[in-house]
């Protein structure tokens, strides 16, 4: 079984790609990163995954976190990238544009596989949520270490609209928000998700984890939460890992 497999995370921003020691959880090379193309349809997403296959001059497996609930491969919802995903299978557009098989899966999942496996959430019982801040809010969940798929936590009904809208890292950017005055929002989205769920621990993933302290004073529940340790390259390696698992099965079968 390879110990080197590509990993590629897919944002409504850009779309970026690394090889991954798959034992480590670990980069082992420099991340090659492409704007995501407008409009953001899959003839022209798939032709960034094969410039990035090309670049690594890979062969193989590839794992892939995309911004859709995926079920299957095929993509079921589309609310940053263009409405054409919809119905389309992902896995077999960027298989037969790179050459190689592609794994597929919510983006937010496998950026919570990668921080469940090995970041923060490692070794840790009970309802662990993470919810990854940027683009969008992205969620992924799970119990006792077992992912609950496609939770989409994102896009509850919150606010007259849905959660995203509200208090995601494009919105603070958008209304010129401070961090502290954007933290006061998205307490109130916690606020509701720990009234909705209850979980156990919370951690926060995506580009805006990274600025923590600036709004760590602002979030006022019971629940802890807590900066993801994978940071930026999460949804990279945690594609690798559930490809290189999901290569694993497929052989044993």
């Amino acid at each position: 079984m390879q110990d080197l497999v590509l990993g590629i995370d897919v944002g409504a921003t850009g779309m970026k790609g690394g090889l991954v020691d798959v034992e480590k959880g670990e980069m082992v090379s420099d991340r090659f990163k492409i704007l995501t193309p407008r409009p953001a349809n899959p003839a022209n997403m798939a032709k960034v995954i094969g410039e990035i296959v090309d670049h690594f001059k890979y062969k193989g497996v590839v794992g892939c976190g995309f911004p859709s609930i995926i079920k299957n491969g095929v993509a079921f919802s589309a609310a940053n990238i263009d409405q054409s995903w919809i119905g389309t299978d992902v896995s077999k557009t960027f298989s037969k544009i790179s050459g190689c098989e592609m794994v597929v899966c919510n983006d937010a999942d496998v950026a919570g596989m990668a921080e469940m496996s090995f970041g923060r959430g490692k070794g840790e019982n009970g309802l662990v949520m993470i919810i990854t801040i940027g683009t969008g809010l992205g969620s992924a969940v799970f119990m006792d270490g077992k992912l609950v798929p496609n939770t989409e936590l994102g896009h509850l009904k919150f606010k007259d609209s849905i959660a995203e809208k509200y208090c995601a890292g494009s919105t603070r950017k958008k209304l010129d928000m401070s961090y502290e005055d954007w933290g006061k929002r998205f307490n109130e989205y916690l606020i509701h998700i720990e009234h909705l769920f209850s979980p156990d621990l919370i951690i926060l993933g995506g580009g805006t984890s990274k600025k923590f302290d600036q709004y760590a004073h602002t979030i006022s529940i019971s629940t802890p939460v807590e900066p993801a340790k994978m940071r930026n390259n999460a949804g990279i390696i945690g594609a690798a890992v559930l490809a290189q698992k999901k290569a694993s099965i497929a052989k044993l079968m």
